[in-house]
């Protein structure tokens, strides 16, 4: 026995796959297409997102309703659903095709509620369980040998939505086709209208039945373009035609049908005349039509033609359902990519301007200045420094055993002073992408009422925290530099505040990278802080404490930003787990299907 590709489909002795293995990956295909459509959710409010969560529903029902049954069944009965206008006549017809009253016919409307299926007793299997119209239930009719009138016949539901199908067996249906009465296409009940469009896209076989003078109406000719885009098979009844307007009423009626696409439907003509005790037809009335489907139902290949047709063309219907839906998903994922740019470009513009608040001596006035500069001396100490500049080691030690202004009054200005920065430019990063969402339709729906403008509940607390954070991340650094430095031990001993309050200020008062001094700002204090850290470590040692610190700073203040952006993005989340492409090629995949049938 030759070896096999585990999962390789079946093929016949040229190479190819068989009819079965081709049925088995079209049937793949279509169950991969029914699990990406249903993961779409199109949550943005964009142009064209209505029509294309319309597109996917329907496109699901057609999928579950008749594409994936009649692919797996590709033998069973054909499914001709009987549609049409208000007070067509549908119920009558389908009475006067079995010879005896079984649906329900009257004046009031609507009359047909919940849907009959009459098939062949032998066809019984084939409807009982769900393979077809799985969303609805079944309920088991039986046709009786003396019936009841016209206007009395077949089930009074309630006004609720129908949620079942009724199946009754019944010799007088051919074998080989099944007829199902829909609801009215233009019933003034919605349940109605929706039932009417779920079945009709069910079917294999149109029979669609309208009458002299609604022949021209606008939905039911909506209805059959569909079928004309589908390349279903349509049988058109005009129904109750006065014999002297049939000629007149029939030839307009062909040339309509075939200006829109549909020259091929059948047209079965059914005089006006009166009906009988029962609410019967004459039988010659719908002889032709009668005829014409047990013909159909008598040709096995005939039947298996129609049923491919129908098929097909709804497959290739469904290929560009597809693309148009894939082309939907496009545009959300553009969608949420710019709203999410608007709020990342807000905040991250926020983030620029703490940085450069940081950097350009705007947090040494003040508070900050004035306690940094209680805490270094009077101004007669700059001038003993700046004349002696060479004594300044000497200096530094009996500097530092004294006992100037705690250092810890700098680190609590210097926290005052950055929080108020950081909290004001967050406040205008949420102002900023409020206004952007907000410009925009599907900004405005993610937003609702709610007011994401200012800052949330507890930021000003996680600023305060995370410079804190920051300003023992500085001590650290510090005590780290200082390891083995002997000869400084005391003064990291006594002064480890002081040199982290002189890191800050170095930090603060930096133009240009690594280097330069913010002097005018603070009126030379800040040289202070770059002098005592020279002594202390060395200037090389001093550049590379203060980029550590700045880079620390500035990953505290994306996190913290991150975090306020965050109330935006969260509302965007994936807009669709399904990417487009894969949608595309799904499209593609179905239009191949369709043309290789």
């Amino acid at each position: 026995m030759p070896n096999e590709t585990p999962g390789a489909r079946p093929q016949d002795a040229a190479g190819q796959q068989t009819p079965a293995a081709r049925q088995a990956a079209a049937v793949d295909l279509l169950e991969a297409v029914r699990h990406e459509l249903a993961a779409v959710t199109l949550p943005l409010a964009l142009p064209g997102a209505d029509t294309a969560r319309q597109d996917i529903r329907q496109a699901l029902a057609q999928l579950d309703d008749y594409i994936l049954p009649r692919y797996r069944s590709l033998d069973a009965p054909l499914l001709a659903v009987v549609g049409g206008s208000t007070g067509a006549g549908k119920s009558t017809l389908v009475n006067g095709l079995v010879g005896h009253p079984v649906t329900r016919a009257g004046a009031i409307r609507p009359t047909t509620r919940q849907p009959i299926l009459l098939h062949h007793p032998v066809d019984a299997e084939w409807f009982e369980d769900q393979r077809v119209l799985p969303s609805l239930s079944r309920i088991r009719g039986t046709v009786v040998a003396d019936p009841l009138p016209a206007h009395q016949a077949g089930p009074t539901p309630d006004a609720a939505a129908i949620t079942s199908l009724v199946l009754a067996a019944d010799p007088a249906v051919p074998q080989g086709i099944a007829l199902l009465d829909a609801p009215d296409v233009d019933s003034i009940s919605d349940d109605n209208r929706r039932l009417a469009g779920q079945l009709l896209a069910a079917a294999d076989l149109w029979i669609f039945v309208t009458t002299a003078n609604r022949y021209a109406d606008a939905v039911p000719w909506r209805l059959l373009l569909d079928a004309a885009s589908r390349d279903i098979m349509v049988a058109v009844v005009l129904d109750r035609v006065p014999p002297a307007a049939e000629e007149e009423v029939s030839t307009d009626l062909r040339a309509m049908l075939t200006r829109e696409g549909l020259g091929s439907a059948r047209l079965f003509v059914v005089p006006e005349v009166p009906l009988d005790a029962m609410g019967m037809l004459p039988a010659d009335a719908v002889a032709p039509l009668q005829g014409w489907l047990r013909t159909l139902a008598a040709d096995a290949a005939g039947r298996a033609a129609i049923a491919r047709r129908t098929l097909n063309g709804t497959v290739k219907a469904l290929s560009g359902r597809v693309e148009a839906v894939a082309g939907a998903v496009s545009a959300q994922h553009h969608a949420a990519g710019l709203l999410a740019k608007d709020a990342t470009g807000a905040y991250d513009d926020a983030v620029a301007r703490i940085l450069d608040a940081t950097r350009d001596g705007a947090l040494l006035r003040g508070e900050v200045l004035a306690r940094w500069q209680d805490f270094v001396g009077t101004g007669e100490f700059f001038r003993v420094m700046e004349q002696n500049i060479g004594r300044l080691r000497d200096r530094m030690g009996a500097f530092f055993r004294g006992e100037p202004a705690p250092a810890v009054r700098v680190e609590a200005a210097i926290e005052t002073g950055l929080q108020a920065v950081i909290l004001d430019e967050a406040a205008n990063a949420a102002e900023d992408a409020d206004q952007r969402w907000r410009s925009d339709p599907a900004g405005r729906q993610l937003l609702g009422t709610d007011d994401l403008s200012g800052t949330s509940d507890g930021f000003a607390d996680a600023i305060a925290a995370e410079i804190r954070a920051w300003q023992g991340g500085l001590m650290e650094l510090i005590r780290t530099e200082g390891q083995g430095k002997r000869t400084q031990a005391r003064w990291l001993s006594f002064g480890i505040n002081g040199l982290g309050a002189a890191l800050m200020i170095v930090v603060f008062s930096m133009t240009a990278g690594l280097t330069g001094l913010e002097i005018g700002v603070a009126g030379g204090t800040a040289v202070v802080g770059q002098r005592v850290l020279e002594a202390v470590f060395g200037e090389d040692a001093v550049r590379r404490l203060a980029k550590t610190a700045r880079d620390d700073l500035q990953a505290r203040c994306q996190r913290l930003l991150q975090a306020e952006q965050r109330r935006f993005l969260d509302r965007l989340d994936d807009p669709d787990p399904v990417p487009p492409t894969a949608l595309t090629a799904h499209a593609a995949a179905l239009g191949r299907l369709a043309a290789a049938a």
